[in-house]
């Protein structure tokens, strides 16, 4: 804790000093799918807020620093005997990166999302001032207003989140529909059913999957899909299956759910070159990146004479309208596999105004991450913004973690403008950070 103050002192420093110029943060990773173009910015360095602070199990707290990613924070949990109540499904995913953003997983129809599970934030603002951020102190309209502000309002340097207990193993059961309806209601039926995690698949018209994970004590053998087996093929093939926990939470990093495809990271050769230690999301983020840099893929394409647009989304709709959100998603955008997984408010006195939801509503998260060709030219953004309006028409809300084409007026309205500008002018009055909408949407 004496080091955390002490970099903590020597980051609002450099942050006093730099003068009026916007600032953003020197880092190692991200998350993020937002393709812009670099700007000059005073970078203030935060790689080494990066520890895990304590790991409470009497008290079924953790403490840990904003960008301490989730690998090394999940290590230090289970060697307590607990977890994060929701662990996002990628080990390179930061807390403050997951708690700024939207942050999700099989446990969040128990828990919610990340931001529902944290108690306090300590948090760097624009003012230069380190302010703690709780439900029920001076700082409330930060600490709601945070969830979903993308580093806009301020930095969180430290959190204080839930933490609940595990046992060694978790069984799976995999079991599949043919119809919507059918798996709609199986699934909000599960909600209410005593699994630890509950997620599943869309592979295609007439299948299905709900994966239902519950602890255990014991296991007759565990599956290992770090390396030579592949997660999201064994849902078609099992019917039950036994990992160690761990295993369990990283289950999806191996192979970026299913998306290293593109990256050839599933054929048996290239698999082996690849090799056990390479085949996560931190790796696959990184090719990314550098294709995003030199172009080779747009440049495929032009030579081609392919139109493609990037759709890589995730999106919240409420349970009641699931199969017709489906409907339309197979007939505009046909992207396939798809992740599901149900959410249900666990904080329920507490609105996050840029990311509300219902408290009362069960939502169904929608994730797919993909490239749609077509053989016609569309306007910029063309699927993605088919995808944001059919959101809209539903009452369900996606997540700006990448390309989004709201007008500005509609952005507003759907992620808290008002509650957003009157946080934003106590806390960064001066403009240090960027505006929201800035930042998630325009192309600068």
């Amino acid at each position: 804790m004496a080091s955390y103050a002490e970099r903590r002192d020597r980051l609002v420093a450099a942050l006093k000093s730099g003068g009026p110029a916007p600032v953003a943060l020197r880092k190692d990773t991200s998350n993020l799918f937002r393709d812009r173009a670099t700007v000059a910015r005073e970078r203030l360095e935060v790689r080494d807020f990066d520890h895990v602070l304590e790991v409470d199990p009497a008290r079924r707290t953790i403490e840990v620093e904003g960008m301490t990613p989730y690998g090394r924070l999940v290590d230090a949990a289970l060697l307590c005997g607990v977890m994060p109540a929701v662990v996002p499904q990628l080990k390179s995913i930061t807390v403050g990166g997951a708690l700024a953003g939207v942050g999700i997983e099989s446990s969040s129809f128990r828990y919610g999302l990340v931001h529902d599970t944290v108690q306090e934030i300590e948090v760097l603002t624009g003012t230069g001032e380190v302010v703690v951020a709780r439900p029920d102190n001076e700082h409330r309209d930060l600490f709601l207003a945070f969830p979903n502000s993308y580093g806009t309002l301020g930095y969180a340097l430290k959190v204080t989140a839930l933490a609940v207990p595990v046992r060694p193993w978790v069984r799976l059961t995999h079991r599949r529909f043919r119809d919507a309806d059918d798996y709609f209601a199986a699934l909000g039926a599960a909600c209410a059913g005593d699994a630890d995690f509950l997620d599943g698949v869309f592979f295609g018209p007439d299948e299905f999957y709900l994966c239902e994970g519950r602890f255990a004590d014991a296991a007759p053998y565990t599956s290992d899909y770090t390396y030579e087996h592949i997660y999201y093929r064994s849902i078609r093939e099992r019917t039950e299956d036994f990992l160690t926990t761990r295993d369990y939470l990283w289950r999806w990093d191996t192979d970026w759910f299913w998306c290293s495809k593109n990256l050839g990271a599933q054929h048996p050769l290239l698999r082996r070159l690849y090799g056990r230690r390479r085949l996560n999301s931190v790796t696959y983020t990184k090719m990314m990146r550098w294709n995003s840099r030199v172009g080779l893929s747009a440049l495929v394409n032009r030579l081609l004479r392919r139109h493609t647009e990037s759709v890589i989304q995730d999106v919240d709709i409420p349970l009641g309208h699931c199969a017709e959100y489906l409907d339309f998603f197979q007939r505009e955008i046909g992207i396939t596999p798809v992740w599901i997984c149900p959410i249900q408010v666990w904080r329920k006195e507490a609105r996050f105004p840029l990311y509300p939801l219902d408290p009362d509503e069960t939502y169904v998260n929608f994730g797919f991450w993909d490239v749609v060709r077509s053989s016609l030219p569309h306007p910029e953004g063309w699927y993605n913004r088919r995808i944001e309006q059919e959101v809209a028409r539903l009452g369900g809300i996606k997540s700006l973690y990448s390309d989004s084409y709201y007008p500005r007026m509609e952005f507003d309205r759907t992620y808290g403008g008002t509650a957003y500008r009157e946080v934003k002018r106590r806390y960064d009055p001066k403009g240090r950070f960027r505006d929201l909408y800035d930042k998630c949407v325009l192309r600068h």
